[in-house]
């Protein structure tokens, strides 16, 4: 009698996540993980119950990685400008991996309005509120909204990006959040003839 196949959990997640980035989240179903594994439906059940824990379990595995590198960006960074070099840096640290992370998002979005919520708190938390008083805030928040943007942009498939363009875009939303060079800040709005 053969010895049954050990299912290893985190490959067959990656599995299912190369899945929907290469042929969309209609392909994500228990049949089609279970065949790109070479295993049974029944397989794919016992680790994950059904497409419903499948889909739980592919967003839950990207949100530890990405607070796994985040955390590392972040470190002691207080400011609201510092969180979000700390965001911008750690989603820049993540471009291999940004194809999962869009799978992921995209497969839970479609597949459960209920998985909002989730994404939606992820967001809250990583904008910290998206303060605005001063210049250099204001520029912080614009790169957050850019880099959130330009990922989804790109990724989701809506508007194709080559790799160097993408460098430079990238490049110019860092760039956003250098100081100001001038002792003098630009006024935010425009004054009229006097």
């Amino acid at each position: 009698m053969a010895r049954p196949r050990t299912l290893d959990r985190d490959q067959i997640l990656a599995l299912a996540e190369g899945l929907v980035a290469t042929e969309g989240a209609s392909a994500l179903t228990i049949g089609g993980v279970a065949k790109a594994a070479g295993i049974s439906k029944g397989g794919i059940q016992s680790l994950f119950g059904d497409k419903e824990g499948l889909i739980s379990a592919m967003l839950r595995r990207w949100m530890e990685q990405d607070a796994h590198i985040h955390a590392k960006e972040l470190g002691s960074a207080s400011t609201f400008v510092e969180k979000m070099r700390a965001h911008v840096a750690s989603s820049q640290a993540q471009d291999d991996a940004s194809q999962t992370r869009a799978a992921g998002l995209l497969a839970g979005l479609m597949q459960s309005p209920d998985r909002l919520d989730g994404i939606r708190e992820w967001f809250i938390q990583r904008a910290d509120g998206l303060p605005g008083d001063t210049l250099d805030d204001r520029k912080a928040r614009l790169a957050f909204f850019a880099v959130e943007g330009a990922f989804f942009l790109r990724f989701l498939g809506l508007l194709p990006v080559d790799d160097r363009t993408w460098s430079n875009i990238q490049s110019d939303i860092a760039n956003l959040l250098l100081p100001l060079r001038s002792s003098v800040r630009p006024s935010l709005s425009r004054a009229g003839p006097a």
